[in-house]
């Protein structure tokens, strides 16, 4: 895994924070609470580069949900050309576990692991379903695609990234938008039989 020390942060932190070239997608909020799309083009621990659609300004408090990595915080350090960078506001524990997890991505290639997806996705026999809100509000929608660990489902819905729904009985976080609906991420990965019964 090639990695360099990192001109974003304090010289004494460069020995401990590597950072690693990534294609992450995801949404950021701004200190006015609009949200955006991004991706991620390099990333460590403590800091993130990302291509996005509208930049704020230096020192401004950023939120971000990133595909895989969840949600991170912190502020713009630098304005780039097409985007920005951030310092990630978080505590060891979480830096630890996004070393972990970019180290997943990173290696990803030479261990053959799927290029976006953790679990194999299929396309239910019976996509039709419902999701619930945690007002308990229910709309109707269509399931894209299921894996034991989410689903992307198509639906006039479209709650915040982060926000806690139901897929049928099946409970799960809203991890990103797409033009006709939204993914979520179960809150624990699922028995792909047990799903090939209830939508299969």
């Amino acid at each position: 895994m090639a990695v360099a020390a990192n001109p974003m942060t304090p010289r004494a932190e460069r020995r401990s924070f590597q950072r690693v070239k990534a294609s992450i997608y995801g949404r950021y909020m701004l200190h006015d609470r609009s949200e955006h799309t991004c991706r991620v083009t390099d990333m460590s621990p403590g800091n993130v580069a990302l291509k996005a659609e509208k930049i704020g300004r230096m020192g401004e408090r950023i939120v971000v949900y990133l595909d895989h990595l969840g949600r991170i915080e912190g502020r713009i350090a630098r304005i780039l050309e097409d985007g920005f960078a951030m310092t990630i506001n978080a505590s060891v524990r979480k830096r630890d576990k996004l070393a972990a997890q970019l180290t997943w991505l990173a290696n990803r290639h030479e261990l053959d692991l799927p290029e976006d997806r953790r679990y194999e996705r299929v396309a239910p026999a019976n996509p039709l379903s419902t999701v619930r809100m945690p007002d308990g509000g229910e709309h109707p929608c269509r399931i894209v695609d299921l894996s034991a660990s989410g689903a992307a489902v198509e639906t006039a819905a479209r709650p915040p990234l982060g926000t806690q729904v139901f897929l049928a009985n099946l409970r799960g976080r809203v991890t990103r938008h797409f033009e006709h609906g939204f993914a979520l991420e179960f809150s624990v990965i699922q028995d792909p039989a047990a799903l090939l019964a209830q939508f299969g």
